[in-house]
């Protein structure tokens, strides 16, 4: 659909619901206006055409960041002999000294509303722990009350930033916190050398069921004005981004790595974005396995006393087994396509864990 309205800019490129859109005003089309008191005719406002952009895949990410930084750019419309018009970007810009480099891992990034889960990935895949004497910076801004910012730091790679106002505040305040918190990933980033991982959240966030107050949250929080936030300052400072298929971060994270590492869900889902920006495949381990086993064996010994109560092994449980075992067996030996796909044996695992609480 091209849509057709009176703006005041030549070109406008737009960002919108994971497409990229193209405004042009055509000048020449503009009609006289009304003259003012002392008799100068004025200009009504030229119509203005938008259109869907198509950029290569390749492109996408780095457009996007230069139009979130604010870069200037030119384009120019050139009509083929297929009637198919097309544009040639050119942005005016210095390339800001890259610091980063994924040689040396990931800083992988769970957004919620209260805050961000934070995990530091190294290039074998693995947890590494802060450096030595390794501290987050108290923003100076942020002295409203006792508490508006909060750091909980686990010494084997992974910390919690919680800004508690960030779930309800709005307008003005909620932009500005999300600036501090934006500013406050990156300078860790920076200081560790590493580019940020975070889920590209075009197709929602995967997420556990925690609580009704946390999904209530959740549905209103503006994920995508945070997943932004970063990646404009990440350009600004040099810092690399990239943005991964979200699904199934969260299953990953309880059944691997939460137990593990003695995490949180939020801790284990930004170490599966991590290990997932660097190229690693989920595998279903032995101890994985074993704890489905478990889990099905005590499941097998309730007894359903009362008709209809759907507790213990129902029919509809028994058809989540009986799919696991066919999906346990193909899993590991499936492309990491294939295994990060919407019904891959993740999206069996994160009924069983709704299922199990």
């Amino acid at each position: 659909m091209i849509n057709v309205h009176p703006e005041e800019n030549d070109y406008e490129g737009v960002y919108s619901d994971g497409e990229f859109y193209l405004s042009v005003t055509i000048s020449h089309l503009a009609e006289p206006g009304k003259a003012d008191k002392k008799g100068i005719q004025h200009m009504k406002p030229a119509p203005r055409i938008e259109g869907k952009l198509w950029l290569p895949q390749k492109h996408r990410l780095k457009v996007w960041e230069l139009l979130l930084a604010g870069e200037s750019y030119t384009v120019e419309l050139i009509k083929g002999k297929d009637n198919r018009y097309r544009a040639h970007i050119t942005f005016d810009t210095e390339k800001p000294a890259r610091v980063s480099d994924p040689a040396r891992g990931y800083l992988g990034i769970d957004i919620n509303p209260d805050g961000v889960a934070v995990a530091n990935t190294g290039y074998t895949g693995r947890p590494e722990p802060w450096p030595e004497n390794f501290t987050v910076p108290y923003p100076k801004a942020l002295h409203k009350f006792e508490g508006e910012f909060q750091v909980k730091i686990h010494p084997n790679g992974f910390l919690y930033i919680k800004i508690p106002e960030l779930s309800y505040s709005r307008s003005f305040r909620s932009k500005y916190l999300i600036g501090v918190l934006a500013k406050v990933i990156v300078d860790i980033a920076k200081e560790l050398g590493k580019p940020i991982a975070l889920e590209k959240l075009d197709f929602g966030k995967d997420r556990l069921d925690i609580g009704r107050k946390f999904n209530r949250m959740a549905a209103n929080f503006p994920y995508r004005k945070v997943v932004e936030a970063v990646i404009r300052r990440a350009y600004k400072e040099g810092i690399g981004t990239k943005q991964v298929w979200p699904a199934h971060t969260s299953p990953i994270g309880y059944w691997k790595y939460m137990q593990k590492h003695g995490v949180t869900l939020h801790h284990a889902a930004a170490y599966a974005i991590a290990r997932r920006a660097a190229g690693f495949k989920e595998r279903i381990t032995k101890e994985l396995k074993q704890k489905i086993t478990v889990i099905k064996e005590k499941l097998a010994k309730k007894v359903n006393t009362v008709p209809g109560e759907g507790k213990g092994m129902t029919r509809k449980v028994k058809r989540l087994f009986n799919r696991l075992d066919e999906k346990l067996v193909l899993h590991n030996g499936l492309t990491r396509y294939k295994q990060e796909s919407f019904y891959s044996i993740w999206h069996d695992l994160k009924q069983l864990a709704l299922l199990s609480r």
